[in-house]
């Protein structure tokens, strides 16, 4: 059997659960062979979104820019979030409210926490940021690797750490489900713009099993599940657009800076 998986939004697993249930039957009225009752939720996502058998998974722009050259994209879900612009998508910096800081540059010698280094919106986008500031490559005192936003903002409001770049879209989900995981805490930026978190599938994916996934993510866009996740629409958006990730990591690096 296929294997399908949603790991990137949803405050909970049950909303992508439920959004998969619906998804599932759209697909196979539509005319797919099979599909899988259950959602994965592998603990290895790279080598999970290089599975011969997936069938469908949303993956990051900077590893499918850096590692996945093989998989095949079936489009892109714009959200209805500030900080978004069509399939377009930033983070914010975030930081505590009583902090003193109010722009990055007085960030210098803190500490960041991060949710991995494959993360655009977590690690390049800030990366690219702190480029012209950094010296002898460095500009935070030290990096933190939490695993997940959240964790991120949890490191933030412990005072482990001092700021983190945050995806407007998980802002807004948590905004929204857990709101007391944002109190005490302000925004003083924000990242550049690029392409949002892409639909894939394997290489091999036949191209009639491809056309149906792109008619399915887009019949969802009138669903109630798609409406609780702030899914606004959909595009086949090419990747090329996604290059300018690697724009931004080539950036950073000619200014010396490879790691936050």
């Amino acid at each position: 059997m296929m294997q399908v998986s949603l790991p990137m939004y949803g405050v909970g697993r049950e909303q992508a659960d439920a959004f998969w249930q619906v998804l599932r039957g759209k697909l196979l009225r539509l005319g797919l062979p099979a599909a899988p009752e259950r959602l994965s939720w592998p603990d290895d996502l790279a080598q999970h979104w290089r599975r011969e058998d997936l069938l469908l998974s949303q993956t990051c722009g900077y590893p499918l820019v850096s590692s996945l050259p093989q998989v095949q994209l079936i489009g892109t879900y714009h959200y209805r979030v500030e900080g978004c612009d069509g399939p377009n998508y930033r983070s914010w910096l975030v930081v505590r409210a009583g902090d003193s800081g109010e722009r990055l540059a007085d960030f210098r010698g803190r500490t960041v926490a991060y949710n991995s280094t494959d993360s655009q919106s977590g690690y390049n986008g800030l990366r690219a940021l702190i480029a012209p500031l950094a010296q002898d490559g460095k500009f935070f005192g030290a990096a933190i690797a939490s695993g997940a936003h959240y964790q991120s903002l949890k490191l933030i409001r412990s005072g482990q750490a001092d700021i983190a770049a945050i995806d407007s879209i998980s802002m807004e989900l948590l905004r929204r489900a857990q709101p007391q995981a944002l109190e005490g805490l302000k925004i003083i930026g924000r990242t550049a713009a690029v392409p949002g978190l892409p639909l894939i599938t394997a290489a091999g994916t036949p191209p009639e099993q491809v056309d149906i996934l792109r008619a399915g993510a887009r019949a969802m866009l009138d669903e109630a599940v798609s409406d609780r996740l702030l899914i606004g629409d959909f595009s086949l958006v090419p990747r090329s657009a996604y290059q300018i990730i690697t724009v931004l990591e080539q950036q950073a690096a000619a200014q010396g800076v490879t790691a936050l």
